[in-house]
């Protein structure tokens, strides 16, 4: 007969027996509430088209948009952030703060049907530009940083004056934050959120984004203004600078190659951090399993449960609505995280 004393005393096992004892313990849990699904809207009437890069993801019409609100809202998601395509692009991004611009006509159709609906706003020129940069470029064929964040804070006025419940800038641009709240303030929007694209990098992943928008830059790239993805110091400043600015939610961009900067900003930063699984991390899901090399769902959840465990409470994801059609399957349940618990 064996010594009992040659056996482990703590045996962690014994909390993982079964599926109910698991979810009794289990110290990451995610809510429907923390999604937001990404639209993209363009120009026209009818219409439903099918982004190649992103299966399973379209580009909308305003008024195709609003019956795809619809189902998103009875699967269970009640926010979403819109991204325009314009049929005009101009060297100063007109249709970006264009009272009859793409975005501000869908904002009135949806908060018109939808009022209960959170609807976020990109704020951002490189979709309306000829030359496909975030921010003016000027006559060096620089970005030119101050000129353009007065263009971003008439783009997110206007916004807000077409029913946007939430802005959210993304350009990269030094000083927009202040720029955008200071703007929203005079004109009486103080209690309209700021939602900054604080740590947003120069990214691999953003490829399919760029196809669905129709917004890669003509020529050069963005690595004067989005950061480099060597650097993590950098990315606490540029959260602390944007916050000192008045942003109410920042968001680190993209998420699963950055878990160390969601991780860094939830412990240094007192406010709500959201994460962007863009793309790129989308579209490679999507491929591998289409291929039949990965189960889809459990995938889609653990990395969601990563970005929650990293210490992000917000997710923007293409997968947002897919998450809450599954979560109303049996035998699935958010809480449980896979479908096997």
């Amino acid at each position: 007969m064996q010594n009992n004393e040659s056996f482990p005393a703590t045996r962690l096992r014994r909390l993982r027996g079964s599926a109910p004892l698991r979810r009794l313990v289990r110290e990451t849990r995610l809510s429907l509430d923390q999604f937001i699904m990404p639209y993209f809207v363009r120009e026209g009437r009818g219409i439903v088209e099918p982004i190649e890069a992103m299966p399973g993801i379209s580009r909308f019409s305003p008024d195709s948009l609003l019956p795809e609100l619809e189902e998103l809202v009875e699967a269970g998601i009640h926010s979403m952030i819109l991204f325009g395509i314009p049929d005009l692009k101009d060297e100063k991004a007109s249709q970006a703060w264009s009272r009859e611009g793409i975005i501000q006509k869908t904002l009135r159709a949806v908060k018109k049907q939808f009022p209960d609906l959170l609807v976020i706003t990109d704020i951002c020129l490189c979709a309306y530009t000829r030359h496909g940069h975030c921010g003016l470029v000027n006559e060096k064929g620089e970005i030119d940083n101050d000129s353009s964040i007065r263009l971003l804070a008439d783009v997110a006025l206007s916004h807000a004056e077409a029913g946007a419940d939430l802005v959210a800038p993304s350009d990269m641009m030094d000083g927009r934050v202040k720029a955008i709240r200071s703007a929203l303030d005079v004109k009486g929007f103080q209690n309209l959120p700021v939602m900054s694209y604080a740590a947003k990098y120069a990214s691999a992943f953003y490829g399919p984004f760029r196809e669905a928008a129709h917004s890669a830059p003509a020529s050069g790239d963005r690595k004067t203004y989005q950061m480099d993805p060597a650097n993590r110091k950098e990315a606490m400043r540029e959260i602390s600078l944007d916050l000192a600015e008045g942003a109410d939610i920042i968001m680190v961009k993209p998420a699963l190659a950055y878990l160390d900067i969601i991780r860094e900003a939830s412990q240094k930063f007192d406010v709500p951090i959201a994460a962007y699984s863009v793309s790129g991390e989308y579209s490679m899901i999507k491929a591998a399993s289409e291929k039949g090399m990965v189960d889809e769902r459990n995938m889609v959840m653990e990395t969601m449960t990563s970005l929650a465990r990293a210490g992000a409470g917000i997710f923007l994801t293409y997968y947002a609505k897919q998450i809450a059609l599954w979560n109303n399957e049996p035998g699935f349940a958010l809480t449980s995280l896979v479908s096997n618990s």
